[in-house]
């Protein structure tokens, strides 16, 4: 049975990866403090937003202006350093898992 998430190539993640990885980020951006880590659709299976992040680790494909210019609005201290036209997945999935990690914390906290 295939994995849950498909695999990089030589670096590249195919397009269903790089729709998984935008719709994390929407989630992301929605994820109210309190509640549980939201998880997507993928291939018709339920993934939580940091298992897409991690998938993408050492993903090459460069960043869209649009998805750049959220993950920009979500990491405001790291945004210098993130440019058009260079920014990779791999640049922002580290630190988005990172702040997934933040929130969860923050969300179980406010559950106790």
């Amino acid at each position: 049975m295939p994995g849950l998430l498909h695999p990089l190539h030589d670096g590249h993640a195919p397009i269903i990866l790089q729709n998984a990885f935008q719709d994390a980020i929407d989630a992301l951006e929605d994820w109210e403090l309190g509640t549980d880590e939201p998880v997507i659709d993928v291939n018709e299976k339920r993934v939580s937003i940091s298992t897409v992040f991690r998938r993408l680790w050492t993903c090459t494909d460069i960043l869209p202006a649009r998805t750049l210019d959220v993950i920009e609005d979500l990491l405001p201290l790291r945004s210098a350093e993130f440019k058009v036209g260079t920014s990779t997945y791999a640049d922002a999935a580290y630190s988005l898992w990172q702040l997934c990690l933040q929130k969860r914390a923050a969300s179980y906290e406010m559950r106790i």
